[in-house]
């Protein structure tokens, strides 16, 4: 009787969790349903693919804060981590222009990938070595990267060289089939990132290190390597998503993403992730950023909400995000 009890709560906690799983596909597609009530511009094939394409830069660094926070770490540096490692890539390009024509460009992205998980190591070691919060941390190395991307450009703006503007600029704005780049390079990140934490053993031991850390000591696992290895990933996404970021607005300034690190953290929470760490969610985090561009885009196209708005509504979206988390958690 207590075993078949005991199968009986096991399966519906099972359903439980999977109909939890889908909520935030659930929502956006509510969205896009309410979006299209509002506006039927909104459901043009040209909105919608630029919808996607305008939530890339989130989707991708949202990718590798799942990592992050599902190992039990946070990463509030990833906006000015994106402003820095943009400007690297600009001023690397543009030093190599002349003698290497367009090969430049994939000179400045390895720079780029390379300086990207060089800040996330740098972050993951102070963490885990200097045995210090990462909120605390993560905040500091935000002040610091975007003091860098400020004396970088002097206060004002990096511009990229013109003789490469023409070679780089389809990275944004073509596409393949149809499909803009960057929403192709955004799964390919995402299927990486969803292959490494669902489908291997690093996967398994980087959430058991967010779930318990003691535990997780006790099985075995290098619960500071995990961590650290987390903060690396997340730097190699901030990579990515320069890379795609660069050619559409051709220059970097002490303004570019800012308030990214509260997109993103939306999008992860949204997504399912615990902030607490120990449950990471990969598409649900991509559904997240989805969420977020569609919410500010239906704000543009209607007259309901002024667009100066869209940061009220997305740290509101979290507050009610943690709530739920809270409520459901608790039951």
């Amino acid at each position: 009787m207590t075993a078949t009890t005991t199968t009986v709560a096991a399966v519906k906690e099972g359903r439980r969790i999977r109909l939890g799983d889908l909520a935030p596909f659930i929502a956006l597609a509510v969205i896009i349903v309410l979006g299209a009530l509002i506006n039927q511009n909104f459901v043009s094939s040209a909105n919608l693919l630029n919808v996607a394409t305008r939530s890339a830069f989130i989707a991708i660094i949202a990718v590798g804060a799942t990592f992050v926070i599902a190992s039990g770490g946070l990463d509030l540096s990833v906006g000015s981590m994106m402003a820095f490692v943009t400007g690297i890539m600009i001023m690397t390009m543009n030093a190599l222009a002349p003698a290497l024509g367009d090969w430049a460009i994939l000179a400045g992205a390895g720079t780029a990938l390379i300086v990207g998980m060089l800040c996330g190591l740098f972050n993951g070691v102070i963490v885990t070595v200097g045995r210090i919060e990462p909120f605390i941390v993560t905040l500091g190395t935000m002040g610091i990267f975007r003091a860098f991307i400020t004396f970088m450009t002097d206060g004002g703006s990096l511009p990229i060289d013109r003789s490469l503007r023409e070679a780089y600029r389809p990275v944004y704005f073509g596409d393949f089939l149809g499909i803009p780049y960057p929403i192709l390079i955004t799964l390919a990140v995402v299927l990486l990132g969803a292959f490494l934490l669902y489908r291997t053993k690093y996967g398994r031991r980087l959430t058991s290190a967010g779930s318990n850390a003691d535990v997780a000591r006790f099985s075995g696992v290098n619960v500071g390597g995990m961590r650290t290895s987390a903060y690396v990933i997340q730097g190699f996404c901030v990579a990515v998503a320069a890379i795609c970021y660069v050619p559409r607005l051709g220059a970097a300034t002490p303004t570019t993403g800012q308030l990214w690190e509260l997109q993103v953290i939306t999008a992860v929470v949204i997504g399912g992730t615990l902030l607490r760490g120990g449950k990471g969610r990969v598409w649900g985090s991509v559904a997240g950023a989805l969420i977020l561009e569609i919410i500010a885009n239906v704000m543009v196209l209607s007259d309901l909400v002024s667009e100066y708005l869209v940061a009220a509504v997305q740290g509101a979206i979290i507050i009610i995000a943690m709530l739920a988390h809270r409520f459901t958690s608790s039951r």
